[in-house]
């Protein structure tokens, strides 16, 4: 199995290369560069195209969350995890809007890092439990708007698109969906693009929270 590469991006020097020596003495990924700001994280991912982003929030002439948005922008098969201290709703709702497949704070443990970059390169969305609460708040409010319903604007899903959905809340990988299915991966990738469509929403982590929320999943944070 080939491993993950993986580029770091944070201002901070030592925390950069400290996290940097740690990952790499991790079987199956493969620190392939680093950055110190945004506008770096770009021109390297570009150049280095890795499979995952560690991207901290803050850093100087461009932050995190632009750097993920033109990103994805010119690299859409990058995953990115937003590594950082902040623990602000506006934050959270940035990066996942940018494009983020993660969120995890700074003050995670370092296996608990590991178990989330593994689970974002296998199709996972993964935020830290705290963050994960704020989340659901904040798709519990637009409920409360009635901005969504999935029939109320003739955009039903089908039968096999409900059934990816609810396994998606459940925090089944891609892989995990087609075996439990019995369809091809590339074919779960077609329902996920169709269901983020439908119903107008960016990503995984938006989608899990969706599918909690009107009832097609049990409770519970997205997670891997």
């Amino acid at each position: 199995m080939n491993a993950i590469r993986v580029l770091i991006a944070d201002d901070h020097t030592l925390f950069r290369q400290g996290l940097s020596s740690l990952l790499q003495q991790q079987k199956g990924l493969q620190v392939v560069g680093e950055a110190v700001d945004g506008w770096e994280a770009l021109a390297k991912a570009r150049e280095l195209q890795p499979h995952l982003v560690l991207m901290d929030v803050a850093m100087p002439r461009c932050n995190g969350l632009e750097a993920t948005r033109l990103i994805k922008r010119d690299l859409p098969d990058v995953n990115i995890i937003m590594l950082t201290v902040s623990e602000k709703d506006e934050d959270l709702f940035a990066a996942i809007k940018a494009g983020a497949k993660g969120y995890l704070l700074k003050n995670a443990e370092f296996e608990e890092l590991v178990r989330a970059i593994e689970a974002v390169a296998g199709g996972a969305a993964v935020v830290s439990p705290s963050m994960a609460v704020k989340l659901l708040n904040e798709f519990a409010a637009v409920t409360a708007k009635g901005s969504l319903r999935i029939r109320a604007e003739g955009t039903a899903l089908t039968e096999r698109e409900t059934e990816v959905l609810q396994l998606l809340a459940k925090g089944a990988t891609n892989k995990e969906i087609a075996n439990t299915l019995v369809i091809a991966e590339n074919t779960v990738k077609t329902h996920l693009r169709n269901i983020l469509d439908k119903l107008h929403l960016h990503n995984r982590i938006q989608a899990a929270a969706y599918a909690i929320r009107e009832g097609l999943a049990p409770e519970g944070p997205p997670t891997a």
